[in-house]
């Protein structure tokens, strides 16, 4: 178990002229992560740094400021360091670095920042979920869960307060995206508070280390806390949100409606697509995508003897043989289709991550509301395995012929795989746990759906439709995100287009279009993502021919972490240069 001493941060301490610049990188790099771990307690002790064990972090907007502000002072001493005297590894280094303190100040500057829920995350389900990725190893671990728990009111007041100031704003989520948001809240509390998602670490077997006395008590206090602290500040939220909130909600979907909106929005675009494109430029692409994987659609079609991609689609969508009857069928299915993928990863990749995965329910409370999955990822550091969960609400909207492009998507050789691999490589903390770049990652996810062609996973017309909607969804949300968000679409304008386009069902074209309004940028980042990878392998196996190995291509675009779309070309480009130059 390591142990992280931080000493006081000397922000504004300046860069000595005699000093190594590839050191100076590495100090400011240090001192970032140190900040940043102090400024999330929670995530520290996920990754198994014990000094903040008792702490959740500050929620309020003087926190935000406040890591705003020291942002500021590092990236000012950032730029005082000549980037020409860097290796080609710390400039990579330096310019994640500098585009993570970028983001984090000029984030801060727009109204938007008081907008700290969506219809798929909020503060309580952030809350509810926190003994997932936390160590649960000795009484001192239960002790700090439950000085943890004791603190959820003030986690919620602070939040309130920030919301509050939304309102104030009027930056505030659409009417359109709330309905039913409500359940969210309410279905965190249970008649029996040992039943609830806050009492989970004690509904495992009793660590051997833990006396039974001692584990009684633990126990009992974390109940008391549960009904006595967290169940009244769930109350007290949603009777705000009904009560103040919901009343208030915007009537225009799109971000661009709100003060400061459209220049709100462009920042999110290259935010998350870490490119400089226009909402023009992107929505653009969008159609000429969907036109593509529309002409192939129409010949799996064809192939699956129906004379229209049209009736196809409505075959899948309502015939029963397609369908899961109980959830635990579902998630049987998923594990079949999971270690069939496993069985094949050592023909992709030469390296593969030593961290397992497993798969899990999404929450009850809010599976109705959310998206069909999602990956949440492990920790080397305490334990913790990566977890693919499954949706296995609305049985009639979970089609079997999904599975394999939702699971290669999630799980490998997608999100867990690119994430655990990630967290093994010789990279600095910072690199390793905290660096996210949602084009890189969510790129990487879409691309690894269509490298279940080469897997062999889409043996079936009913499946290889599966894939194309899937990638069909993605290009639709170029078209979607962008419309809604800088075109004036409505709600209804675009469940129509990802109804006439897609072959997702009802229940979840609407959830994801609830997504995209009120999160507005990060669904744009899949497909340029995936675009560019593509793009990448296609000019690495023409210029090295017979030469070109694919495992080594895909190691090598994961071989640095998560990075900027512009660095990994430069990365792939190296990589090219260097296997010619073996040649």
């Amino acid at each position: 178990m390591r142990k992280l001493f931080i000493a006081a941060l000397l922000l504004g301490a300046a860069i000595p002229a005699h000093a190594d610049a590839g050191a100076d990188v590495k100090s400011l790099v240090h001192e970032y992560w140190a900040m940043s771990l102090k400024e999330s307690p929670i995530y520290a002790s996920s990754l198994g740094v014990d000094d903040y064990a008792n702490e959740v972090g500050d929620y309020s907007l003087a926190g935000r400021d406040r890591f705003a502000a020291a942002s500021a002072v590092i990236l000012a001493n950032l730029q005082k360091i000549d980037a020409s005297q860097l290796t080609a590894a710390d400039k990579i280094e330096y310019g994640i670095l500098k585009r993570t303190l970028e983001d984090n100040v000029e984030a801060n500057r727009y109204g938007q920042r008081t907008i700290n829920f969506s219809t798929y995350s909020g503060w309580h389900q952030s809350f509810a979920g926190m003994a997932d990725n936390l160590p649960f190893r000795n009484k001192a671990d239960y002790e700090s869960y439950n000085t943890r728990l004791k603190q959820y009111p003030r986690v919620n007041d602070q939040s309130l307060a920030v919301a509050n100031e939304a309102l104030k704003g009027k930056y505030v989520l659409p009417c359109v995206v709330l309905n039913g948001y409500e359940k969210g809240i309410a279905g965190l509390v249970t008649k029996d508070e040992r039943q609830s998602r806050y009492f989970q670490p004690y509904a495992k077997a009793k660590p051997a280390n833990i006396s039974q006395a001692d584990w009684d008590k633990l126990s009992a206090d974390a109940a008391a806390i549960i009904s006595g602290s967290v169940y009244p500040a769930l109350q007290k939220h949603l009777q705000w949100f009904a009560a103040n909130y919901k009343p208030n909600c915007a009537k225009n979907p799109g971000i661009s409606a709100q003060p400061g909106g459209r220049e709100y929005y462009d920042f999110r675009i290259r935010q998350e697509t870490t490119t400089n494109l226009t909402a023009d430029q992107i929505h653009e692409l969008g159609l000429k995508e969907v036109a593509r994987i529309r002409a192939e659609m129409v010949e799996v079609a064809k192939k699956a003897g129906y004379e229209s991609r049209e009736a196809f689609i409505q075959h899948l969508r309502n015939d029963p043989q397609y369908y899961a009857k109980t959830p635990e069928e579902l998630m049987e299915k998923v594990a079949r289709v999971n270690k069939t993928i496993d069985g094949k990863m050592p023909g992709l990749f030469h390296r593969l991550p030593r961290l397992p995965y497993g798969i899990k329910e999404i929450p009850a409370e809010i599976a109705e509301g959310t998206t069909t999955a999602y990956y949440n990822p492990g920790s080397p550091a305490i334990g913790v395995a990566g977890f693919y969960y499954v949706n296995t609400s609305k049985l009639d909207q979970r089609p079997f012929w999904e599975i394999p492009a939702l699971s290669v998507h999630e799980a490998v050789p997608g999100h867990h795989h690119q994430i655990a691999l990630q967290q093994e490589l010789e990279l600095s903390d910072f690199r390793k746990n905290a660096v996210f770049f949602t084009a890189f990652t969510e790129g990487w996810g879409l691309y690894s759906e269509r490298l279940g062609i080469e897997m062999g996973l889409y043996d079936t017309p009913a499946k290889d439709m599966g894939r194309l909607s899937y990638e069909m969804w993605r290009a639709c949300r170029l078209v979607v995100d962008t419309g809604i968000h800088s075109k004036g679409w409505s709600k209804e304008q675009a469940i129509a287009f990802m109804t006439d386009n897609s072959a997702l069902s009802a229940a979840n074209i609407e959830a994801e279009v609830n997504r995209y309004i009120s999160w507005p940028g990060q669904a744009l980042a899949y497909k340029l993502g995936e675009l560019k990878i593509r793009e990448l392998r296609e000019l690495a196996s023409k210029e090295l021919g017979s030469k070109f190995d694919l495992a080594a291509f895909h190691d090598t675009v994961l071989g640095q972490g998560s990075v900027p779309l512009n660095v990994l070309e430069d990365i792939v480009k190296d990589w090219i240069a260097a296997e010619k130059a073996k040649a």
